[in-house]
């Protein structure tokens, strides 16, 4: 197994910064904001002599209160599950009554621990750990995340201090399996889903919109199938969204919608079904991914209210009609145990094989059904088709005057394939080819014998005039 190397911190001390320049990567959302990190983001370390799981934790507030109180949660079992822990400190606040508090709680733990002083580049190094010794960690690093200056010689240092059964010179990444989206509007329960999915209180669920700021990904094993799940900010209307930390995390979650294989569309069913819902599924569409639906907090409802809902999604998500719908309760569990089964359903006809006999077959029953309309006198003729992608599935038609196939016979074409082929959970592309002319533009060129020819039948009828 890799290593596991845990930060921990006050608010602000730079964790994050130096979680992405440990894994090389701009996972974690950094700002000069405190209390920006709340849920565990995990990542493997590129830095160093080899690689590690790497933690970035929430900030350690000295008033455990609501939120911050399960953040602390949070930052526990990171700190559980560790082999080593790097404590980071900030050279321009000093040495803080928090930081003496952080030490004397991590002294008690028995692990082994790193005193990190971060933001060092404009100090001299000498001077800028001399405040920290008094916390009776040991000596001091001396780094700068944001520059790397001393990040190297930092985890050489840790991987010395590391059992010998622990070091792993070479190691594959962990297969990430089906990478599944969370999306939704904010406090409509993505995180207490993804708590149920797993089992256990893996990130910080808490009755207040915009609880999650970052995108978290967390993979797990369910059956012998391997997946990412992918907890995302809420999306709010963009007249709402003012705060610069709101607008970075709304791009991480678009990011997210991108980089999934499946997206889960969480809809909270006591708000109702809103315009946000209808445009972020919009974008789910555009990017292609495959979707599942869940109406949660379903439980606690009554007849008339659960019609209303329904009707609702059937008059303003009707274009969702090839995505699976689950009616479930996240902090109750009920429903929540089939979403996976369609998620694997839903990626599985998402990167189906389409023969072309059979997309050819598919598309001659459908034109005999249904003729294309006539274009200036002509009609629209449909030659073949075959697969041009996968996830989303592409089908590429050939024929003539393909430019012109209106709106609806794409639309019914969309449904006739996906019907046929029983694409449940995935959306369908259809692209338009038509056949060009070889000789379009050319002059035919004619031989001597040809031209001598001409001018004879000019004369002889010229003659007869």
């Amino acid at each position: 197994m890799l290593p596991v190397i845990t930060l921990i911190g006050r608010p602000n001390v730079g964790k994050s910064t130096l979680f992405n320049r440990l894994t090389r990567t701009r996972d974690a959302l950094v700002a000069d904001f405190p209390g920006l990190t709340r849920d565990r983001q995990y990542g493997v370390g590129r830095i160093g002599p080899g690689p590690y799981i790497l933690v970035d934790t929430g900030g350690i507030a000295s008033s455990a209160e609501g939120i911050e109180a399960l953040m602390e949660r949070q930052v526990q079992r990171a700190v559980d599950e560790a082999d080593h822990l790097l404590f980071l400190v900030d050279t321009k606040d000093g040495c803080t009554p928090e930081d003496v508090e952080i030490a004397q709680r991590l002294r008690r733990l028995g692990k082994p621990i790193s005193l990190v002083v971060n933001k060092s580049d404009t100090t001299d190094p000498m001077l800028a750990v001399a405040d920290f010794h008094r916390l009776g960690l040991g000596d001091p690093w001396a780094v700068s995340a944001t520059q790397g200056l001393g990040v190297r010689t930092l985890i050489d240092h840790v991987f010395g201090l590391l059992p010998e059964q622990e070091k792993v010179a070479e190691a594959d990444d962990e297969q990430s399996g089906t990478k599944v989206a969370v999306v939704g509007r904010p406090n409509a329960g993505k995180s207490t889903l993804i708590n149920r999915l797993l089992g256990e209180e893996r990130l910080v669920a808490f009755d207040s919109p915009g609880t999650t700021r970052d995108s978290i990904f967390v993979p797990f094993e369910r059956l012998g199938r391997h997946y990412t799940l992918i907890d995302t900010a809420g999306l709010r209307r963009r007249a709402r969204v003012q705060d610069a930390i709101e607008k970075f995390s709304v791009i991480k979650t678009l990011q997210a919608i991108e980089a999934a294989n499946v997206v889960i569309l969480v809809i909270d069913a006591h708000a109702g079904i809103g315009e946000q819902d209808a445009t972020l599924a919009g974008h789910i569409i555009e990017s292609g991914r495959a979707l599942v639906v869940a109406i949660n907090k379903w439980d606690g409802m009554d007849t008339e209210q659960r019609s209303q809902v329904r009707a609702q999604f059937s008059r303003k998500l009707g274009f969702l009609d090839f995505a699976k719908l689950h009616l479930v309760s996240a902090l109750h569990g009920s429903g929540v145990g089939l979403l996976l089964d369609d998620v694997d359903t839903a990626y599985t006809n998402a990167t189906r094989d389409l023969p072309t006999p059979e997309l050819t077959r598919l598309l001659e029953a459908a034109v005999m059904e249904h003729q294309p309309p006539l274009v200036k006198g002509r009609r629209i003729k449909l030659r073949y088709a075959h697969q041009g992608g996968r996830n989303p599935p592409i089908v590429v038609i050939h024929g003539n005057q393909t430019e012109a196939v209106p709106e609806s016979y794409r639309r019914y074409l969309i449904n006739r394939f996906r019907k046929q082929l029983d694409l449940a959970g995935t959306p369908l592309r259809l692209e338009f080819k038509s056949g060009t002319n070889p000789y379009e533009g050319k002059r035919n060129q004619l031989s001597a014998r040809q031209i001598a020819k001409k001018q004879r039948l000019k004369r002889f009828t010229q003659r007869k005039r």
